[in-house]
């Protein structure tokens, strides 16, 4: 037996070894041309570049894992099948179970690997990565400004803009700029309909060229009272051609280990997380309690009394104790009220969902974690017994079969985690959904591939029809005689 035990491991790890560096080659490759654009033409160094090339590689080893495991146990199976291994193996007296049982127990060991590395490796790899491609985007502050949302990278402006445009995308439309103070207070707005970024390279300053826009400023001066600074001038210029010339020299300076973001989700162990989770539960239900509270005083339910004086010359129907005109500012009042009571919670529902979604990311994040460390035993046993099933080895059929199985757990996977951090379903089941659906189609399979049966059993389907339609013809051929 121990034979047989080297010879399946060995006939599973060479093909997983090779399929495991190609598949990880591969998605580096896809994430080196995501951040291209981020990287080419900045002067980076070729040392900086290979470590980020190093960070992306830790990130999608979590990754390329389940995949090789996917493809080679097909390889695997599929190439004994084949050449008819399995069938002497069988015809000895060996089941599936006892054959495959080497590999199983390499896959628990893959298992807690793959657990261990997305604990510790891949929250440290993603921490680096980030921080570095936004220490690459800053290089060249210009290249990181983003449409659509308020660019608060570059100190003392706050910078947004509808879409950016050209050949060098450095033509912006619709630019809405403010200009900071020390207190982050804007008391100056530009707005244009059109801009150019124009940059030199090595130059301390970012210039803003805008066109055909407004120029407005609060002139507070030195008046620190309220009541100053709204008796304060206010100046609006129109203007065909602004410049504004940022001093980018304090963010121009590249250092590729300066760290500005910690806590993304990514980038947290488990442990991490748990804190994080506790820490965000106690402020939520905080807020919560306190706009219930606050809606409970709104409504003056703290004022309700059960009212001990008797008066017959009073209507149970309170409204009725009120002349009509009494009656109409009660009902004005009432639906002014109502109408108030609504927009504040309308505008409470948004927030809460928006505490909700952070924490359910957070949450999601931690179970989705601890189900794609598993990914490698689900994976395999779906792998090995399809591998026995369909009886073919190579790189053909069994890439496809792979790719297909792995881009179905994927969607999968992602399905749940935005169901999850929508509030549709719990965390819990959102981040297992993948492992939930796959694992009892690998059983399936296995039950399959132990009864020497194909995937699908088309005399099952075929059979009745073709009963059905026999009984037809006997009926038919009854009447006639």
């Amino acid at each position: 037996m121990k034979i047989l035990n080297k010879y399946i491991l060995k006939s599973f790890l060479v093909p997983f070894l090779a399929t495991f560096f190609i598949i990880l080659f591969v998605l580096i490759m896809q994430a080196l041309w995501l951040q291209f654009d981020k990287i080419a033409g900045k002067g980076i160094g070729i040392v900086i570049i290979f470590k980020f090339l190093g960070y992306i590689a830790l990130m999608m080893v979590p990754t390329a894992l389940p995949i090789a495991i996917l493809l080679s146990s097909i390889m695997a199976l599929g190439n004994l099948a084949e050449n008819y291994e399995f069938a002497a193996i069988k015809s000895a007296g060996i089941s599936l179970q006892r054959f495959i049982r080497p590999l199983v127990l390499l896959m628990f060991i893959l298992s807690g690997l793959n657990f261990l590395f997305l604990n510790y490796v891949f929250p440290f790899a993603s921490l680096k990565s980030k921080n570095l491609i936004y220490n690459m985007k800053m290089k060249e502050p210009g290249l990181a400004l983003v449409p659509g949302t308020f660019n608060t990278e570059i100190p003392g402006y706050s910078i947004k803009f509808d879409e950016k445009y050209g050949e060098d995308e450095n033509l912006l439309k619709n630019v809405l700029i403010y200009k900071l103070n020390n207190n982050n207070v804007s008391n100056v707005t530009i707005t244009a309909e059109k801009g150019e970024i124009v940059s030199e390279e090595g130059s301390r300053y970012l210039t803003l060229v805008l066109n055909n826009g407004y120029y407005y400023e609060d002139i507070i001066g030195k008046k620190n009272t309220m009541k100053k600074r709204k008796r304060a001038a206010f100046s609006k210029a129109h203007f065909d051609e602004y410049k504004v010339n940022i001093d980018v020299s304090s963010i121009g300076d590249f250092d590729p280990d300066d760290v500005k973001y910690k806590t993304g989700k990514e980038m947290l162990s488990l442990n991490q997380l748990d804190f994080y989770i506790d820490s965000l539960q106690t402020p939520y239900h905080d807020f919560v309690n306190n706009r219930a509270n606050r809606l409970y005083i709104t409504l003056k339910g703290n004022r309700l009394a059960q009212d001990t004086v008797p008066n017959n010359d009073l209507s149970m129907d309170i409204f009725e104790n009120f002349n009509e005109a009494e009656q109409k500012i009660i009902v004005d009042n009432a639906h002014i009220f109502v109408e108030g009571n609504i927009d504040n919670i309308s505008n409470f529902k948004g927030t809460l969902n928006d505490k909700q979604k952070i924490i359910n990311g957070y949450n999601t994040e931690f179970h989705k974690r601890i189900a794609f460390s598993l990914a490698c035993l689900v994976l395999f046993f779906v792998g090995a017994p399809l591998g026995s099933i369909i009886r073919k080895g190579g790189f053909g059929l069994p890439m496809i079969m792979a790719i297909t199985i792995f881009v179905i757990y994927f969607f999968i996977s992602t399905l749940g985690k935005n169901m999850a951090e929508s509030n549709t379903v719990s965390p819990i089941f959102g981040g297992w959904l993948a492992t939930l659906v796959l694992l009892p189609f690998g059983l399936m399979l296995m039950l399959r591939a132990t009864k020497d049966k194909g995937i699908f059993n088309v005399d099952a389907f075929l059979q009745p029809i073709a009963n059905f339609i026999n009984k037809l013809f006997k009926l038919d051929k009854n009447k006639f005689s």
